[in-house]
């Protein structure tokens, strides 16, 4: 019950009971999924399960199925589907940014190094892939366009915006790719396998989208100003590995209009020096989480959150339409 409440503020106590006696069906079922005979497989593959977290993308699945048929079977497999490729996601996203902590433990990286925590993914992704086979022609389908829109994203943050392309409009296809296009398949799985109409299908899938950018935006101002053992990563790990993020993409759209301080200056030269001692690090998060970009990014965040809750209008009434748009 904790999970749900946290991630979707519900109304209806009879569905809060359900999505929770659900989602621990789907925990028992992702436990099955990541098991392995091999005794490193077996240990690496829990190492992300086994260290929590809230489960959003398949409360998303369960939460949406309400507006059909309600949890199935095939509900249920496609938030286990949703969550391992989230999973296998996070062991290669750990690797390329070197980030030292995930969900409050040391990253798979760090324990097994880099190529046993690429592998699992590897691993991951191919237990996902098996699952969604068993849905049907067209879940593999859709499954593998998240798949091609997550590496897409990845790829896209890893080379930066070409020459002449907007900086701001790059990162936000990033994170659409990143980190939205599997919260819109998670909401669509829902609607598809309870039997919603197609207009309903396609409602929440672009609620995910927008929600997803909304989310990832306001990740962006976590990282600088909430501490890293509230959110268990580590503060201003992007800014360490010069990760863009929309503050510093903000900062970098202000200095070359010219209308810079010198301050602004001289923090965007601090974020482009070396920042592998921590307090170097500490300095830079300190005066970046004050700046006015940071506010900028959050009302950003707040924007997108607001889209999403506009694309609800068409559905009906009642506790899933609340439920999403309260989350939002």
């Amino acid at each position: 019950m904790t999970n749900v409440s946290l991630a979707f503020p519900l109304a209806d106590p009879e569905l809060a009971t359900s999505l929770a006696s659900d989602l621990h069906v789907v925990e028992d079922l992702l436990q099955d999924a990541v098991a392995n005979t091999h005794l490193l497989a077996d240990q690496a593959s829990r190492h992300l399960v086994s260290a929590g977290g809230k489960r959003l993308r398949p409360l998303l699945t369960l939460l949406v199925s309400h507006l059909g048929t309600g949890v199935s079977p095939d509900i249920r497999k496609a938030g286990v589907v949703v969550e391992l490729t989230h999973l296998a996601s996070l062991y290669h996203d750990d690797v390329m940014d070197s980030a030292p902590m995930r969900r409050g433990a040391p990253s798979a990286h760090e324990v097994w190094g880099n190529n046993v925590a690429i592998l699992t993914g590897d691993l991951l992704f191919a237990r996902a892939s098996r699952l969604t086979a068993e849905m049907g022609p067209d879940a593999v389908a859709v499954q593998a366009a998240t798949f091609e829109r997550l590496c897409m994203g990845q790829l896209q943050e890893t080379v930066g915006p070409t020459e002449g392309e907007d900086p701001v409009a790059h990162y936000i296809q990033v994170l659409a790719d990143k980190t939205a296009s599997l919260l819109a398949t998670s909401a669509y799985f829902g609607a598809k396998y309870s039997g919603c109409s197609q207009e309903i299908q396609r409602t929440v899938a672009n609620y995910g989208e927008k929600v997803g950018v909304a989310f990832q935006l306001a990740d962006d101002v976590i990282d600088l100003v909430s501490a890293g053992e509230i959110t268990g990563k580590t503060q201003g790990t992007d800014l360490r590995e010069q990760v863009p993020t929309m503050p510093v993409l903000l900062l970098r759209q202000l200095i070359a209009s010219g209308n810079a301080t010198a301050a602004d200056h001289e923090l965007i030269a601090l974020i482009d020096s070396d920042l592998s001692t921590d307090e170097a690090l500490n300095k830079t998060v300190a005066l970046l989480k004050v700046h006015p970009v940071v506010e900028a990014t959050r009302l950003q965040s707040v924007a997108w959150a607001n889209d999403a809750i506009a694309e609800l209008d068409t559905l009906p009434q009642g506790a899933v339409r609340e439920a999403l748009a309260a989350f939002a």
